[in-house]
């Protein structure tokens, strides 16, 4: 494990988990790379916005609230919105930039409403609160316009962290699923973004892939009434990021190639499509902004057949960020191993990091095939994928899907994944098990 640290910057370090011996012929290494980040992280919320003497807000929010024509039924959910909103502003630090936008089939600036953001204060935050009296119900749903709103407007500050908090009640009906697509290619690196879904006429597979492609998080916010709570947990969550646009670095060498590379805890993300060569045999995989946290990434390696005794670096593992002049710099780094050896034990042997996270893994995978083929009435494939999530559940000690997953079908025994499909499921219980499918558990380490 190494750690590297400057001032006003939060301290990273790598650490890597992995069984390095290989037997005879073997050809592909497992790693969990844990990276943790220390020192930085400000809380958000009236008792913490005030900084410390040098360390300026660098921070810009958009918040961005459907107010299609649906949002009106019941009447109740457009003035859980606002309140949702004015939660969020209230949550702002002092010298956040901040916009709030209305989403219909097109994209309209409620506050401030110049084509540039606000600063937070005490007045614009009364002054924004008072402008969500003009968030009202009547439109389509055309999200991509909201994003390229967003973007436009938080390219205006000049900041590192940039992110939005992005809620719809609805399915994106008012634009193709390509010009969606082509709205979060543009804004993909540009600012990152957590998504929420209240009620339950809204698509999980359009909102995951929002929060997805922009590095954030997603989630169901069944009843409306509990939105005040959940958009002031994200703002909270947004003031407390101190470093964005921090890269995983994989460089291998020669006859070594990368086969994968996904965030496993506290989500299963993929990322290997997303990488972006920096270097001779390097390339690096954006993870988003970070606080005060912890995340583990599951680094896949394909290595060149070695003789018995022989061994190599299989990757060099760094945490960069760019610099203004163009250059990166490393925050920490970790080396994954390989050793060949005859040792039955030692090269058969599965690292329970890998084991623990392949398994979670599988269990996220498990669950989505599971629900789509119960939509698609095939319920024998439904029942063997969803008993196989059970038991994966269960053997890794993931009590809160274990307890979504026992609302959509009866356990019969959890340990060897015998289930029966629940014959009536609420929609929301299926929502919410879809959308959180990808959180997993933390390995005990």
């Amino acid at each position: 494990m190494a750690n590297f640290s400057k001032s006003n910057v939060p301290q990273f370090s790598v650490e890597v988990y992995q069984n390095e011996y290989l037997p005879e012929g073997g050809r592909e290494v497992s790693a969990i790379v844990t990276v943790t980040s220390t020192g930085g992280g400000t809380v958000g919320g009236t008792a913490a916005r005030t900084l410390t003497a040098g360390q300026g807000p660098d921070a810009a929010v958009a918040i961005m609230v459907d107010c299609s024509g649906s949002m009106d039924y019941p009447p109740t959910k457009m003035r859980n919105a606002r309140d949702a909103t004015a939660a969020a502003i209230d949550t702002l630090r002092d010298g956040v930039h901040f916009t709030v936008i209305g989403g219909t089939h097109v994209a309209k600036e409620v506050y401030p409403g110049v084509g540039r953001l606000a600063v937070a204060d005490d007045r614009t935050r009364a002054e924004a609160k008072d402008a969500l009296r003009a968030l009202s119900a009547g439109g389509g749903t055309a999200i991509g316009t909201w994003l390229r709103l967003a973007d436009r407007l938080l390219a205006t500050a000049d900041v590192s962290i940039r992110h939005g908090i992005l809620l719809t009640d609805g399915r994106n009906e008012h634009e193709s699923p390509e010009d969606l697509r082509a709205a979060l290619d543009s804004c993909a690196g540009r600012f990152t973004c957590d998504a929420r879904g209240v009620g339950t006429d809204w698509e999980v597979k359009e909102v995951t892939a929002i929060a997805s492609a922009l590095l954030g998080t997603a989630d169901i916010v069944a009843d409306p009434a509990g939105l005040a709570t959940d958009f002031t947990q994200m703002m909270e969550n947004a003031m407390g990021k101190e470093v964005a646009d921090v890269a995983l670095r994989l460089w291998t060498p020669m006859g070594s190639e990368i086969k994968f590379v996904k965030q496993v805890a506290p989500t299963v993300e993929e990322l290997t499509d997303r990488r972006t060569e920096s270097g001779p045999r390097a390339g690096d995989y954006p993870t988003g902004s970070w606080g005060d946290e912890s995340r583990d990434y599951h680094v896949c390696v394909t290595v060149p057949d070695a003789d018995l005794g022989q061994e190599m670096l299989a990757a060099r593992v760094s945490l960069v960020i760019p610099q203004p002049d163009g250059s990166s710099q490393a925050l920490s780094q970790g080396l994954v191993r390989a050793v060949w050896t005859d040792d039955m034990a030692a090269s058969t042997s599965i690292n329970p990091q890998v084991a623990h996270y392949t398994g979670q893994a599988e269990l996220a995978q498990a669950i989505q095939q599971g629900l789509d083929l119960r939509k698609s009435g095939d319920d024998d494939g439904a029942t063997a994928k969803l008993g196989r999530a059970v038991q994966l559940a269960s053997a890794s000690g993931n009590a809160d899907t274990a307890k979504l997953l026992a609302k959509v079908v009866d356990v019969v025994d959890a340990a060897a994944g015998t289930v029966r499909l629940k014959p009536k499921v609420a929609e929301a219980d299926e929502m919410t098990l879809e959308t959180r499918s990808t959180k997993t558990v933390r390995v005990k380490k």
